[in-house]
């Protein structure tokens, strides 16, 4: 009965419904997300205090954080690509992608907060931290795109926002878990202060918690999914069965790319510019504007790095949040709840230039949670609704680059503007809050369309 719905449905060559997934698989299919978000939160979260631990000069830092969004510009559309034309009868199209990830990824954080615990001099700890940085960036991000493109391959439009949201919860759940591990280990006893260049015990269990978490997670989902064969995908996009086997340039696919990709990718820009200093420079921020010092090997810096694991939950438990509330917006109010959400998102990143109680920095990153909720959201939201599932892994993986771009991009001009504006990292967060207003502002532009 299904394969004549199928051949029936191919030959008329139009888009039927996808059908209605149980709660359960929704959840099930982006479950694995918790697990590749704790990664990259501890990372994100952790990155800053690590290299300046094991010796990095803070006005070199943003080299460090040019490799993490260069692998996933290098390493998403890639996996989007080849996804698109791999099938493996029992793990399916994107499953055999995060299998891969996910164990090599698990590997590298284990050695990651080790850089400065192997007797390695500080220029080659750093050159080892910024090799693994690398290889756990390619890997966290062939993890996580398996994640964005089943939302793709196998919910329907009218669903697809109820689980980008979900998305969005899984992780703001796992980013919560990594950045309050630190902090709460060093309550229980655990060592938050190491020698000279040696990162804390406080982190480096943490990593190793994260890793575990990470493949417990991502088998949830590998065991659970059962992605739609070729010939199911096929039918159910309104595609020939062969199209998702067909080589593509993928210059002509940008130029054929819906406008909606390119007016969202000018939002995108502000928004991963402002996040990219706050990953870089938060720390610092909090140590510079509270604990009123900036020397790494100090109990201050420290304690100023585990507050801001607890800052990075805050947003993120408002992000969980936010994204429960964005679930039940109607389609027609996403773009004002996209702007607003970015707006309030700038206001707290500019109150953190201001704020000089550790207290107080806690309403500033519950605003930042909110925009945050809304850049897990929105963007894919209105993305994956204007394109059939031809090229569907390909297509996000290229956009990926609005992601990517503006955190290169965002790292080359920190060289200049840190200077600019005195070596400081509280002015670079102020910096943050200019540019999630401008991407509030450019909401506007955005005209979404559906596949038809």
């Amino acid at each position: 009965m299904l394969e004549e719905k199928i051949v029936e449905i191919s030959e008329k060559r139009v888009q039927p419904n996808l059908p209605y997934l149980p709660i359960s698989t929704i959840w099930l299919i982006s479950f694995g997300f918790l697990g590749v978000q704790m990664a990259f939160s501890l990372q994100s979260s952790n990155m800053g205090r690590i290299f300046q631990t094991i010796g990095a000069d803070p006005t070199t830092l943003g080299f460090f954080f040019i490799l993490p969004p260069l692998a996933g510009l290098v390493v998403q559309p890639l996996v989007g690509y080849f996804s698109d034309r791999t099938w493996m009868p029992r793990l399916g199209r994107r499953i055999p992608y995060l299998l891969i990830g996910a164990i090599v990824a698990v590997i590298v954080m284990c050695l990651l907060p080790n850089a400065g615990s192997f007797g390695f001099s500080a220029v080659a700890a750093m050159t080892f931290g910024a090799i693994t940085i690398l290889f756990m960036d390619v890997s966290s991000n062939v993890a996580m795109q398996p994640f964005k493109m089943m939302v793709g391959d196998m919910v329907n439009e009218e669903q697809k926002g109820f689980a980008y949201s979900i998305q969005s919860f899984l992780s703001n759940s796992g980013a919560v878990l990594a950045c309050i591990f630190p902090f709460v280990l060093t309550v229980l006893g655990v060592s938050n202060s190491a020698p000279k260049g040696v990162v804390p015990q406080s982190v480096v269990i943490s990593f190793y918690v994260g890793a575990v978490v990470l493949i417990v997670c991502s088998l949830f989902t590998i065991l659970k999914v059962k992605e739609y064969s070729p010939a199911e995908f096929a039918a159910y996009h309104g595609i020939a069965d062969e199209a998702t086997k067909e080589n593509v340039n993928v210059f002509k696919l940008l130029r054929n790319a819906p406008k909606v990709f390119w007016t969202v990718t000018l939002v995108q820009f502000f928004c991963w510019m402002g996040f990219q200093y706050l990953w870089t420079y938060g720390t610092g921020a909090v140590a510079e504007n509270v604990w009123y010092t900036n020397q790494p090997s100090s109990s201050g810096y420290q304690a100023a790095g585990n507050w801001f694991g607890i800052l990075s939950a805050v947003q993120s438990v408002a992000a969980v949040i936010w994204s429960l509330v964005l679930s039940r917006v109607a389609n027609n109010k996403r773009k004002p709840a996209y702007a607003f959400s970015l707006l309030l998102g700038g206001i707290g990143f500019g109150s953190v230039f201001f704020i000089h109680n550790q207290w107080a920095l806690i309403a500033s990153f519950i605003l930042i949670g909110i925009a945050w909720a809304a850049m897990m959201t929105f963007p894919f939201t209105m993305l994956t609704n204007a394109l059939s599932g031809k090229n569907m892994g390909t297509y996000l993986g290229l956009f990926n680059g609005s992601i990517c771009l503006p955190q290169i991009i965002a790292s080359c001009l920190s060289f200049a503007l840190f200077p600019i504006i005195g070596s400081s990292m509280p002015g670079m967060i102020l910096i943050s809050g200019i540019l999630l207003v401008t991407g509030a502002v450019s909401v506007s532009i955005i005209k979404e369309t559906y596949t038809k």
